[in-house]
């Protein structure tokens, strides 16, 4: 009966049986040996899995639903709670994945047995992968601040997991243990976006490469471990191409014990490295004091006040200087140097208002004077949360001898911004930044590259308010020829506006009244006739493909949208499909064309893919967009508008009906694609101007 304590919500029955959350309530209402409640609130009960489960059989309602979501819902609803079933069958997985025999033997057998069997295996692989000494023993008693981040769960604490364990060893047989723990990781992520802060890959991967090869990295505020994973190797830095960023022994720690634990798994099932990972906040307690690591990356929390301040005052870390109780980011510059050996390199994410802050100023002004700050870059929008900052990068070197003439590399990268929330031009960014910095690196200085990089003498920073904001340092983009670029700005407006004028719609006639009410369909009847095909996106699949956001439907734009790794398939886009934002109360659907067909279907989008022979794709797209019919269909939160595609409505005719009104709504496309093309064209007309006016590169006649 120890199963039964899993619970699983509402939600969870609908994704076990392949309906909606209202078919559940039906059920509920109609049937009554449905389950009873066990957990949760009046509002939203949680029901016994393996009674819910009972009942879908015996109702012929239990779809055939992947292994995966099996696995996820056993441990969503353990009674332990996810994150402490997450990390035990995270254990289970590092031994399945290092000592395959060894599970294959203590799993064979009843429940008990494997409870009773699995501490000491699991002891055994935790001690010699996540162990705190240099031979892989432990430095310290287990659940002591510094030793090693997983403490071994005793028989009683497995037994209540042990049919999840048994279900993660079937999907790790399917999928692999590294890929299974990062399937389950991402979901919890996922479900739970406000309490973890994540670093993209894309950005780790950058600040991997910037550190260079690396024998020993350390990450003191380690989250999820996306930067230990880039610079880790076997697997960790698949895809990043870190520029051989391959360290021999990684260190981390974080201050919350469940997430450390979490981390320190994730890496040992990522590579063959050494680990050493402990929980606790690393300038109260730090878990590495003796360690004098090639390379340091961290990503520190932003904005806080209780750092520390009043208990580190006479702190041996601060050699450039005691940080202000409004400096956090700071004292962590400092440990980051710290830690590092002589001409090791520490890369570290930092928030904009660091570089310039009044408080900051004396010890930005000795980190320059010292040579220990080489670089700030700054980074586009959108790159890491929160999104709407451009953030910077901080690369500082932890001196061997001071330079005679020194200068720092400030590099801009914030023109490879992408469009709307689809995420920066990574291979833009990843180019330019490390062109600089490698150029920079040889040499100890950089020629001017307008616009975006050069290396500035560190007396020209030594003023009042040492700012190091690379904005207002570097020279503006060259301005040869702007003119002429004005004047073809100019010239592809106008031939815009001579073809939105010729394409306005022309006047429009009464239409004849109907002799009767005209028969309607819904959306969701054409799905169960057959007459098009129903997806759903926010799936990225295993494959690096460009991302259609609802924020490009709604633009016209191309994709431009990223979607993390997942083991679900993505939904790939067709010439001929209708997609519909679901989000923001808007009518809008857009016909997939031969350019954007091939496109991942992102998050809050509804992709329609009608039957050619049966339902033409413009007579689609173009009732859907009725302000009225989107009334109808809409449901209204408090804060948000959501729209039923299914209750979309449509008249019923015949295929060359459907074409008149598919032929006149494709027009009425170009018309509005043509229109905001102008506005483009416009804004950026405007936009050159005002520069090229205040900047003296125009003449005011």
């Amino acid at each position: 009966m120890q199963d039964n304590a899993t619970e699983v919500t509402a939600a969870g029955i609908a994704r076990l049986a392949g309906v909606g959350r209202a078919a559940v309530s039906n059920w509920r209402r109609r049937h009554t040996d449905f389950p009873r409640p066990v957990g949760g609130t009046e509002t939203s009960p949680a029901f016994a899995l393996a009674e819910v489960e009972g009942w879908l059989r015996r109702h012929s309602k239990l779809a055939e639903v992947p292994l995966r979501e099996r696995v996820w819902q056993r441990l969503a609803g353990h009674p332990a709670g996810p994150v402490t079933a997450l990390t035990h069958a995270g254990c289970v997985l590092l031994l399945i994945h290092d000592r395959s025999p060894v599970w294959l033997e203590v799993s064979s057998g009843t429940d008990e047995r494997l409870a009773a069997l699995l501490p000491a295996a699991l002891d055994q692989v935790l001690t010699t992968r996540l162990g705190g000494g240099p031979d892989g023993s432990r430095a310290n008693p287990p659940g002591s601040v510094n030793t090693g981040s997983v403490n071994t769960p005793t028989a009683p604490q497995l037994l209540p997991s042990a049919p999840l364990f048994r279900a993660v060893a079937e999907l790790a047989a399917e999928l692999g243990a590294r890929h299974t723990f990062e399937f389950l990781l991402g979901r919890h992520l996922d479900a739970n976006p406000r309490q973890y802060t994540l670093t993209p890959a894309d950005l780790a991967g950058l600040m991997a490469a910037l550190a260079g090869t690396a024998r020993t990295v350390l990450d003191p505020a380690c989250g999820t471990g996306a930067l230990l994973r880039s610079a880790g190797g076997n697997g960790g830095a698949s895809g990043n191409g870190n520029g051989g960023a391959t360290a021999r022994r990684l260190y981390a720690q974080d201050s919350s014990p469940e997430l450390a634990a979490l981390t320190a798994l994730r890496l040992a099932l990522h590579t063959r490295a050494p680990l050493h990972a402990a929980a606790g906040d690393a300038l109260r307690a730090d878990a590495h004091p003796e360690l004098r690591a090639d390379a340091v990356l961290c990503r520190p929390p932003f904005n806080e006040r209780n750092w520390g301040h009043d208990e580190l005052a006479y702190d041996p870390r601060w050699e450039y200087g005691f940080p202000a109780r409004t400096e956090s980011e700071l004292a962590w510059v400092q440990h980051a140097l710290a830690r590092l050996r002589e001409g090791g390199t520490a890369v570290l994410l930092m928030p904009p208002a660091a570089a310039s802050r009044r408080s900051g100023r004396r010890i930005r002004a000795d980190l320059l004077r010292r040579g220990a700050l080489r670089a700030v870059v700054a980074l586009p929008v959108g790159a890491a949360p929160p999104y709407n900052i451009p953030l910077h990068l901080w690369v500082l070197r932890r001196p061997q001898r001071a330079s005679a003439q020194p200068e720092v590399l400030l590099a801009d990268a914030g023109r490879f911004a992408g469009e709307g929330r689809g995420g920066p031009d990574w291979q833009g960014v990843r180019e330019t930044v490390l062109d600089a910095w490698h150029a920079f690196d040889r040499t100890g200085r950089l020629d001017e590259r307008p616009g975006l990089a050069r290396s500035v003498p560190v007396i020209e920073l030594l003023d009042d308010d040492v700012d190091l904001a690379p904005a207002r340092r570097l020279p503006p983009p060259a301005a040869a020829d702007g003119a002429g670029r004005l004047a073809d700005v100019r010239e592809r407006l106008a031939e815009t506006l001579r073809l939105t004028a010729g394409l306005t719609p022309p006047p429009v006639d009464p239409a004849r009244p109907a002799a009767g009410r005209r028969p309607l369909t819904t959306v969701g009847e054409l799905a169960r006739a057959g007459a098009l095909v129903m997806r759903t996106g926010g799936n990225g699949g295993h494959t690096r493909l460009p991302v259609l956001t609802d924020h490009d439907v709604l633009a016209g734009t191309a994709p431009s949208g990223t979607l993390p790794e997942s083991d679900e398939e993505a939904v790939l886009t067709e010439a001929g499909d209708v997609v519909v934002p679901v989000l923001g109360g808007g009518a809008v659907a857009r016909v997939i064309d031969d350019a954007t067909a091939g496109a991942a279907l992102g998050r809050n989008l509804v992709l329609l893919r009608p039957d050619p022979e049966l339902l033409d794709a413009w007579f689609l797209a173009g009732f859907l967009r009725g302000t009225a019919n989107n009334r109808q269909a809409s449901s209204y939160a408090s804060t948000a508008t959501r729209l039923d595609v299914r209750r979309l409505q449509l008249p019923r005719l015949l295929p060359a009906e459907q074409r008149r009104y598919g032929a006149r709504f494709r027009a009425l496309d170009e018309f509005e694609r043509t229109l905001r093309q102008a506005g483009r064209l416009g804004e950026q007309l405007l936009r050159g101007m005002y520069d090229g006016l205040t900047d003296g590169t125009v003449a005011p006649d």
